[in-house]
């Protein structure tokens, strides 16, 4: 089923521009609102969101990860070297074994926030 959104327009000319300024002196800087995109292109891949998901339990070597989710490593390794490059994961080494976890608690509540979105339909 398809909904058709109609959007409304102003029927006049009236500029509001002691709204259009507040507007315009607080919203980020394009260089700011560039790297907000690319953050969400990040989590714009179901693979990506699957290994998030996965890190939200617990931190995990690619070997686990690649069971889990039934991929080659090399897959899980490309997919986590966006995340790193994103800072959204990092990694520490236990001897021959690289574990892979969250870079910060802000990467839960940016997926919690979103999937709460999609609950309210």
């Amino acid at each position: 089923m398809t909904q058709q959104t109609e959007i409304l327009k102003c029927d006049c000319n009236v500029i509001h521009q002691e709204v259009v300024d507040l507007v315009r002196t607080t919203m980020p800087s394009q260089d700011k609102l560039q790297e907000l995109s690319q953050l969400f292109k990040v989590f714009g891949d179901p693979t990506r969101l699957k290994i998030l998901s996965a890190l939200f339990k617990s931190e995990m070597c690619v070997c686990d990860m690649a069971t889990l989710f039934n991929m080659t490593q090399s897959s899980i390794s490309h997919q986590l070297s966006v995340l790193k490059q994103a800072r959204l994961v990092n990694y520490h080494r236990e001897g021959k074994v690289v574990y892979y976890g969250l870079d910060d608690q802000h990467i839960q509540q940016i997926f919690d926030q979103g999937y709460l979105h999609i609950q309210e339909r």
